[in-house]
């Protein structure tokens, strides 16, 4: 039992390692970074949305990252926020597509419907195979919006968006930390290009506190 704990403890302590590694590399695309913070501030000045689309895992964090993108604010005075979908939420539009049409096409369809040339499409893949994001971000190219890719080491999602963001790590769940991560830090400095601070919470309207 003794040597089975010692076991698990340098898994634990290997995993914060590989962690750490993984994200200290990302300084080497800090210019990447930055360009998709741009971009979502360009994506707000317009007025266009931001449509984010990933499967499992990936559709999660998603999820968590367009929630992180309504707090960004074309400036101080306004509660309005970038507006951020993601192409997962309507579980009855999405599994009738992939039921109708198959899984590919389940975000492709939806690009097609609601995504206009102001607008910015985010697909996550970790293996950078999702067949369902690449028709998506192929889609948006042809609608003439923008188009950020975040996936793994390689693969041919990064050579279809027009920003791809590429983990240099095989672990699915470092690659994942590493884009939420990525998530986070544009939100921050979309923020501090905006309203000049980073803020964590929803701010409560005035009119309402």
């Amino acid at each position: 039992m003794k040597g089975s704990r010692i076991d698990l403890q340098l898994t634990i302590t290997e995993a914060i390692a590989e962690h750490l590694t993984v994200i200290h590399q990302l300084t080497a695309m800090s210019h990447l970074i930055l360009e998709v913070a741009s971009e979502l501030v360009a994506t707000l000045r317009r007025q266009g949305k931001v449509a984010l689309c990933g499967n499992g895992g990936s559709a999660s964090d998603a999820q968590h990252i367009a929630t992180e993108m309504q707090g960004i604010r074309a400036h101080p005075g306004t509660p309005q926020g970038l507006l951020a979908l993601v192409l997962t939420e309507n579980t009855a539009l999405f599994t009738a597509i992939s039921n109708d049409v198959g899984y590919a096409a389940a975000f492709r369809r939806q690009v097609e419907a609601m995504v206009r040339s102001d607008d910015l499409v985010i697909g996550l893949s970790t293996s950078g195979r999702s067949q369902n994001v690449i028709e998506a971000l192929r889609a948006a190219k042809q609608l003439g919006a923008r188009t950020v890719a975040l996936l793994g080491e390689s693969g041919p999602l990064a050579d279809i968006a027009d920003i791809a963001l590429c983990i240099p790590s095989q672990s699915v769940p470092r690659i994942q930390e590493a884009h939420m991560f990525i998530g986070h830090l544009i939100c921050e400095l979309a923020q501090r290009m905006t309203i000049g601070e980073y803020q964590t919470r929803f701010i409560p309207d005035a009119a309402h506190a």
